[in-house]
């Protein structure tokens, strides 16, 4: 197995830990930042697969089926945990949860098909500010400036959330022709 796929296992085996510091409060008073460095290393592993991947030619089959998984698993768990501890709301959660399974649908009816879609820059807009988002709201401040800059990364992520799947869509609106 090659560096860029361990770094995607590392992001999946992390996902528990940040769970579990997250709704157990194991860190006392440093939980919120232990649950920050957890979500910002996993995160920084999604950019550094791809790019020792691209880089090296070390781009594989499990790669390109673990990463988007892995980068699912990590962003919809902390989602879910942030529910729990009365952060976001439920239907931000959803609609962001929604979309990612539209789109691995989307993209399995296209691969049936023989055609492979690449990640817009849509997409990837999303997936900062979603990340953003997180990284905000772990760190729960009480400060008035960083508690709207959550609200506005929340707002701004269900806007992305919503263009980028819209934007999937149209851009390959032939995949949906095809099932018809």
């Amino acid at each position: 197995m090659n560096l860029p796929n361990k770094l995607t296992l590392a992001r999946v085996i992390l996902v528990p830990f940040l769970a579990i510091f997250m709704l157990t409060g194991w860190g006392g008073a440093a939980n919120r930042y232990i649950c920050i460095v957890i979500f910002v290393t996993a995160s920084m592993t999604d950019w550094l697969d791809g790019y020792l991947a691209r880089k090296n030619k070390q781009v594989t089959n499990f790669g390109k089926f673990m990463d988007p998984l892995a980068d699912k698993l990590l962003v919809c768990s902390a989602l879910i945990c942030m529910i729990e501890l009365g952060r976001i709301p439920a239907w931000v959660v959803l609609i962001i949860i929604a979309r990612e399974f539209i789109i691995s649908g989307f993209r399995l009816i296209a691969a049936e098909n023989g055609i492979v879609i690449a990640a817009n820059y849509w997409g990837k807009f999303k997936t900062v500010s979603q990340m953003i988002m997180i990284i905000l709201l772990l760190l729960n401040s009480d400060l008035q400036f960083l508690q709207v800059l959550s609200q506005i990364f929340i707002w701004l992520s269900v806007a992305l959330t919503v263009i980028s799947l819209a934007t999937y869509i149209w851009q390959n609106k032939k995949v949906l022709s095809m099932q018809a």
